[in-house]
């Protein structure tokens, strides 16, 4: 494997472990909002929840993007 795969692959390894254990509290909350108004769908109507959840992956991928 190759140095760029690698570091490609363990990036994507970092993302889903922030996404799926690290930040999982911050995912079900942004998660249940989307599911509470799904058929009332409007510009950041969960901008709070997706914000935190933004918020902890960023921090646990020490990344801002």
């Amino acid at each position: 494997m190759s140095p760029a795969s690698t570091a490609k692959s363990s990036a994507l390894k970092r993302l889903a472990t922030a996404s799926t254990v690290t930040c999982a509290g911050q995912a079900k909350t942004y998660g249940q909002c989307i599911l509470n108004s799904y058929n009332d769908a409007r510009k950041d109507m969960c901008a709070k929840e997706f914000g935190a959840f933004k918020d902890c992956v960023q921090t646990a991928m020490k990344k801002k993007w």
